[in-house]
């Protein structure tokens, strides 16, 4: 019996397809200069789920990785640049973070806090209530 589907995902293109048999947990919006860049938004946006519970169900051979810093390894599709996922040689390896923005299926939670802060776009207001870490 196979495991069940708790959410589905893909690139812009839709080339690279992905699913999760876990729900998401530790929802996040992270303002590290790194997921600005990586988004070309004033912020990405994380579900994580353990390593075993996510997989590629299509396009694996189109999906590229980047070491972005010494202990970050972030996955995107090679045709159109969506990124997939990103997961940490260090803390939480055993976890990967997943774009919400990649989700073809709903995500009804909301995600829990904002992290690196202190690193957030000048222009950025934060207003929704959540807690606010300055760092991960």
């Amino acid at each position: 019996m196979s495991e069940p589907v708790y959410h589905r995902g893909s690139c812009l293109c839709g080339n690279v397809r992905f699913e999760t048999t876990a729900s998401l947990q530790g929802a996040s919006h992270c303002h590290c200069s790194m997921c600005r860049k990586t988004h070309g938004a004033a912020f990405g946006s994380y579900g994580s789920v353990r390593r075993e519970h996510h997989r590629f169900v299509q396009g694996q051979d189109q999906v590229r990785a980047y070491r972005s810093s010494s202990q970050v390894t972030r996955s995107f599709c090679a045709a159109c640049g969506s990124p997939l996922l990103w997961h940490s040689e260090a803390a939480h390896a055993d976890w990967v973070a997943v774009p919400l923005g990649a989700l073809d299926t709903p995500y009804e939670t909301p995600p829990q806090k904002h992290i690196f802060v202190a690193s957030k776009a000048p222009w950025v207001v934060i207003c929704d209530g959540y807690p606010q870490q300055a760092e991960g």
